[in-house]
């Protein structure tokens, strides 16, 4: 995957320190950006889609118990 994105979140004052993403028409790739040489999780779309919309509803950490 050549057409890796990172967070407008992520400037300079963060240390650049954050995950990139990049998608496909069937995944959606992370990796961290400090080791980008390092192993990539992938997902399907809606999966990570799902994710996405939890972390926006503050849902993070909220696994099962």
């Amino acid at each position: 995957m050549d057409n890796w994105r990172r967070s407008s979140y992520s400037g300079e004052g963060d240390g650049n320190n954050c995950v990139e993403i990049a998608g496909s028409p069937h995944r959606i790739a992370v990796r961290d950006s400090k080791a980008p040489k390092r192993g990539v999780l992938a997902f399907r779309e809606t999966t990570f889609a799902i994710f996405v919309a939890g972390l926006k509803e503050g849902k993070a950490g909220s696994g099962p118990r």
